[in-house]
């Protein structure tokens, strides 16, 4: 399953819009997302699972690289 983690660069940045940074990561659950990213020091906002359309509509992004964890 593909995940959509949108977050901030450091663990003590307040969420901003302007600021929030995305990626994708291959998981079998939110869980071990989370779990792959403890060490980034990232602010995590939300993990998102991406399915169907969605997932169809974020793979033609230019941007669209994911990661394994």
């Amino acid at each position: 399953m593909i995940y959509k983690v949108y977050y901030q660069q450091n663990i003590n940045d307040i969420p901003v819009r302007e600021n929030t940074k995305t990626l994708y990561l291959e998981a079998s659950s939110e869980r071990e997302v989370r779990h792959y990213l403890k060490d980034r020091n990232y602010n995590i906002e939300l993990v998102q699972l991406l399915e169907g359309n969605y997932l169809e509509y974020e793979q033609a992004s230019p941007n669209f690289t994911v990661e394994n964890a």
